[in-house]
């Protein structure tokens, strides 16, 4: 395994010069060599003043000409503030204004090595001029190289059943896993239902003796939970029991059932001999960032196996190291572990690109046709994502990630404490995926928008939180920055 990053990094990563670009943490070593600041003793109120208004009296002509030309042929889904991005470097980016934002969104979990990346240009130009698309209609070099890099990272560092420290040759011709590469997380997560709904009817075919294809068939039900995302398409919408996205599509796909996170006692009534699939997010992203229990997770992986359902773990946000391990669930007992892992948003750094991750028991039952993208896993993509999964993984790199985060874990809890009034007492998920529980639900999306208006960009997520995803290589003295802006933009709603 070791040899495998090795050689990534030799041919992969970005040169020196580029490492101390503006906003660019390369390896943490700016964070690790100096420590982090120390904590603050009381809330900062130094950014209380807005300093990026977005009013009408604010937007210049030429701002208002770009929004007037996408609100005229943009379709208009997307409720977006009245700012037009222009430019980004490292964890900032900057507007047509020229005003500078720290961006602690990441493009919404996405970016993980920031913007404009010189080692991500170097690699995107290089594979573009050299064969950008070929369709899967034949192989090129790269598709395969970024699943074995995911695959021999997982069963090292664990994940899909594999404890870490695991090494597993290839025997028989088989590496103990197959990876399918998409376009996007929710094609993954349909692959990834596909798939499942496959693996049921050869289960069911071969307990009763009939052909899959038997209309008979019931075993085709999928399970999933409340406050869940997996996605906007039909079936990825099904399971992604949100009435506000789902109501005006209905009616969707049938035999779905939805049960609650961490229910232990309800699981047997909710998995059944007629599941053949249940989706779950370790951490729930756009649903607030609920954690999902281990000794849930390993009530469900027993489930599953009972009634011989394919468990899936969505980590599209919470996967690739974001938590501080590859996997959310990496550090949890192998037993908990998921059949299939679907992931996509910081792969290639924002580039288009997703992967469904299976074990061989469950690919087996795929063959030639049974699934396929034009796009999915083209060349540039999935150089894209060798060069950004073989950073991520460098040794020096996660220890940054811990050591930063853990410094934001402290700067969150301090406000906890300090605005009792207004926040949960508990922050929520792990590592660079973070959220802040608000006591009143009109507060979040307020909160989001003063920062903004103080040239921070945050998210919110589900009904009461704000969510934290900011770029993985982000450095401890931006973190303390976005910490003060947020306590700024919490004191003014205190003094309300």
């Amino acid at each position: 395994m070791r040899a495998v990053t090795r050689q990534a990094r030799r041919t992969l990563v970005r040169p020196a010069s580029a490492r101390n670009s503006l906003g660019v943490r390369c390896m943490g070593t700016e964070a690790s060599s100096r420590g982090d600041p120390p904590l603050p003793k009381a809330p900062s109120k130094r950014y209380t003043a807005v300093t990026h208004p977005e009013d009408q009296a604010s937007i210049t002509p030429a701002v208002k000409e770009l929004l007037d030309r996408s609100n005229a042929y943009v379709l208009p889904v997307y409720a977006r503030p009245p700012i037009v991005l222009a430019k980004g470097k490292g964890a900032y980016v900057w507007d047509t204004q020229g005003r500078q934002y720290l961006d602690f969104s990441a493009g919404i979990a996405v970016n993980a090595l920031g913007h404009g990346d010189e080692g991500l240009v170097e690699v995107m130009r290089t594979t573009a001029s050299t064969l950008l698309h070929t369709s899967n209609a034949y192989h090129h070099e790269y598709a395969g190289k970024l699943a074995e890099l995911l695959i021999k990272l997982t069963q090292a560092q664990g994940g899909l059943g594999w404890a870490p420290g695991t090494s597993q040759p290839v025997t028989n011709g088989t590496s103990g896993a197959k990876v399918f590469f998409a376009n996007s997380g929710t094609e993954a997560n349909e692959g990834a239902l596909k798939i499942a709904r496959k693996v049921g009817k050869e289960r069911w075919a071969k307990a009763t003796g009939k052909p899959s294809d038997d209309p008979s068939c019931d075993k085709f039900e999928i399970v999933c939970f409340e406050r869940g995302f997996h996605g906007r398409s039909m079936g990825a919408l099904s399971v992604t029991s949100n009435p506000k996205y789902q109501k005006p599509f209905l009616p969707l796909i049938p035999g779905v059932k939805v049960g609650q996170l961490n229910d232990t006692a309800g699981l047997d009534g909710l998995v059944g001999e007629k599941t053949c699939a249940v989706i779950v997010e370790p951490i729930q992203g756009e649903g607030g960032i609920n954690v999902a229990d281990i000794e849930w997770l390993r009530a469900l992986r027993k489930r599953c196996d009972e009634v011989g359902a394919v468990l899936i773990y969505d980590e599209i946000q919470c996967g690739l190291y974001r938590t501080g391990s590859l996997w959310a669930h990496s550090t949890i007992p192998a037993d908990s572990h998921p059949d299939v892992v679907t992931v996509a948003k910081p792969l290639a750094n924002g580039y288009p690109i997703g992967a469904v991750l299976m074990r061989d028991n469950i690919a087996e039952v795929m063959t030639a046709g049974t699934h396929g993208t034009t796009f999915g896993g083209s060349p540039l993509a999935c150089a894209l994502g060798y060069h950004v999964l073989s950073r991520l993984s460098d040794e020096a790199f996660v220890a940054s990630i811990k050591e930063t985060s853990d410094y934001l874990e402290q700067r969150l809890s301090l406000l906890t404490k300090w605005f009792p009034n207004i926040l949960h007492e508990q922050v929520r998920g792990r590592g660079f995926i973070r959220g802040l529980g608000f006591k009143n639900t009109s507060h979040p999306g307020r909160v989001v928008e003063m920062a903004r208006e103080r040239g921070v960009l945050l998210l919110t997520a589900g009904q009461d939180a704000v969510r934290l995803v900011p770029s993985l290589n982000i450095g401890a003295g931006e973190v303390g920055h976005a910490m003060d802006v947020v306590e700024s933009c919490l004191s003014v709603l205190d003094s309300e």
